[in-house]
């Protein structure tokens, strides 16, 4: 037979109910009315005196390294296809009929060609030494070679060491496109006269096409000078190489320069190489010297 257990042999005092109502005070000077508050659940209780830790109301910023500014990249033209009669990175002038040539360097000249939309078509740059550069300045020869956007020579223009100062026809300049390189495409020669600036334009055969006229003074202020590109007999005008105003402080304290050259859409892309290899001929022969008096 079982016996009952008492209620003083579980721990529970005489009289009290097993289970109360209320759960005993905890004696750590509290009230014997209060209750010790259980911690809320997922978080441990902290002893007293405990402060929590405040993040302040206004942060200050992080500092960033400061890194030098990134040049902008340039567009570049998207290749169109090529005809089999053209050479190879050419292509880019057949749909072309208006170009933008900027050089802003100081010492062996640097271009960018760009087309209408202001998309980078090629890059050009001189090769040349230091003692040609000092010695003879823009009556230097030179050797530019133009790159596409792919990195890769699609043209050169050469031009032989000749005075440019001669007032007689014995010293008269005269310049060769190549594309590709060794490939001869055509030339660029001057013409004597008194006062007047004058080219032709002949083709790989040495064949005259066209004409180049540039204006009495080369030096204009607020306006463009422009170089008119004519039919053989120059009785009509096709096109024209435009040295850009660039405005009064460009003018006088760099040596950046802008050049438009235009022409018709429809010439032979060897033409118009030829021409682009004029529009370097007449920088360094009209504009080199303003550029050196201001760089010296």
């Amino acid at each position: 037979m079982k016996s009952a257990v008492t209620p003083d042999q579980q721990g529970v005092p005489a009289g009290s109910a097993p289970f109360p109502s209320q759960p005993p005070a905890y004696a750590i000077n509290l009230p014997p009315s209060a209750v010790y508050p259980s911690p809320p659940y997922g978080q441990v209780p902290m002893p007293p005196g405990y402060m929590p830790f405040q993040m302040p109301v206004h942060m200050p910023s992080p500092v960033h390294p400061q890194y030098p500014p990134q040049m902008p990249v340039e567009m570049p033209m998207p290749a169109p296809g090529r005809p089999p009669d053209c050479p190879p990175g050419l292509e880019y002038l057949i749909q072309m009929e208006l170009m933008e040539v900027m050089m802003g360097f100081e010492t062996n000249n640097k271009y960018l060609v760009k087309n209408s939309l202001g998309q980078q078509v090629f890059f050009a740059a001189e090769e040349n030494d230091c003692l040609t550069l000092q010695c003879c300045g823009p009556m230097r020869s030179f050797a530019i070679h133009i790159q596409d956007n792919m990195g890769q020579t699609v043209m050169s223009v050469t031009r032989p060491l000749k005075c440019s100062a001669c007032c007689f026809p014995c010293c008269l300049q005269e310049l060769e496109v190549q594309s590709p390189p060794g490939n001869p495409i055509g030339y660029v020669t001057q013409n004597w006269h008194p006062y007047i600036p004058k080219f032709t334009i002949q083709d790989e055969q040495r064949n005259s096409v066209l004409r180049i006229t540039g204006p009495f003074c080369d030096c204009k202020c607020f306006s463009d000078v422009n170089f008119e590109i004519k039919s053989l007999d120059e009785t009509s005008v096709v096109g024209h190489i435009s040295k850009q105003w660039s405005g009064f402080g460009n003018e006088m304290y760099t040596d950046a320069d802008n050049f438009g050259v235009k022409f018709p859409m429809d010439m032979d892309v060897k033409m118009k190489a030829t021409i682009l290899g004029a529009c370097f001929l007449i920088d360094f022969m009209f504009f080199e010297h303003s550029k050196q008096q201001d760089h010296h």
